[in-house]
């Protein structure tokens, strides 16, 4: 993999999500809808999980819907942020304990690439826009593999390198510094599925266009969601009025009817766990299915 991007201050991620609790869901438009469309994929594919593991919950919206698709399955929502964690509680039932004991849905904060799970002790991972946010996403999809049990689904979505294309060209000419995140792109993360031993791999992008009024409107937005610039290599200090300015001067030749807009590339993929092929002694395990009637 090549231009590998910005390492990512994990303090400031849990930092910036923390304070976009409240906000994030008015926000997050685009993220809902992903989660919508990551849903709609499951229609085509069996699997009945007995545990699922959301890796990224955020504010749990993914989580009533897998609710309603695996009523018999237990849910872990993970995430990096607390306050995130205890908004998805709110979402799927209250008082919290209540939703512990008839629905079976269980929390638990932490970083994605060191998941604090038993391997293969869950049998689905379900990630919507998380992983954009890992500093090697090779390690993360090493993490979804170990914890999966044999015959596991890892089902995901992420944004791809378009993704605020305008936003940073706009940066670009103002100074050097990062200002947006680099985005790792889909035939990579094909790659990596591979070399960690994913199985039957499948992958498409999706891009969306969202508009706004101004630029102010969209750092607004990326703000009330939590996506700040976390990068170590961002510039120092809070930017300036002229740096600003410059950047929505730059921005300004893309307005089109009025709006400015937005693209972001999302990339959808799901893989499985392949069964072993080997007993532990060594032994060749045969598959030996019913023959047709």
């Amino acid at each position: 993999m090549q231009n590998k991007p910005p390492q990512f201050d994990k303090r400031l991620i849990r930092r910036s999500f923390e304070r976009a609790a409240a906000s994030y869901d008015a926000a997050a438009v685009l993220q809902h809808e992903v989660c919508k469309r990551m849903n709609e994929r499951l229609d085509l594919i069996k699997h009945q999980p007995a545990t699922l593991l959301d890796a990224g919950s955020g504010t749990g919206n993914a989580l009533p819907a897998l609710r309603a698709r695996y009523p018999q399955a237990r849910l872990v929502a993970f995430d990096l942020a607390f306050t995130m964690l205890q908004r998805g509680r709110e979402r799927i039932a209250a008082p919290w304990w209540k939703s512990v004991l008839k629905q079976k849905v269980g929390a638990i904060c932490g970083d994605i690439e060191q998941l604090p799970l038993a391997s293969g002790s869950v049998d689905m991972v379900w990630s919507s826009l998380a992983l954009q946010w890992m500093n090697d996403p090779d390690k993360a999809f090493g993490e979804f593999h170990r914890v999966l049990a044999p015959g596991g689904l890892l089902m995901f979505s992420t944004f791809g390198p378009d993704t605020l294309k305008e936003l940073r060209t706009a940066f670009a000419s103002v100074d050097q510094h990062t200002h947006v995140s680099r985005f790792i792109d889909l035939h990579d993360i094909g790659d990596i599925l591979v070399k960690r031993g994913f199985a039957d791999p499948v992958m498409d992008m999706e891009p969306f266009t969202l508009t706004y009024s101004d630029v102010r409107a969209l750092m607004h937005d990326l703000k009330a969601i939590g996506a700040h610039n976390v990068t170590h290599d961002r510039p120092p200090g809070l930017t300036g009025r002229a740096r600003l300015a410059a950047v929505m001067a730059a921005y300004e030749p893309l307005r089109r009817d009025g709006k400015l807009p937005a693209t972001f590339e999302v990339v959808y993929g799901h893989a499985w766990k392949p069964l072993p092929r080997v007993t532990a002694s060594g032994k060749k395990i045969i598959d030996i299915k019913p023959a047709a009637t």
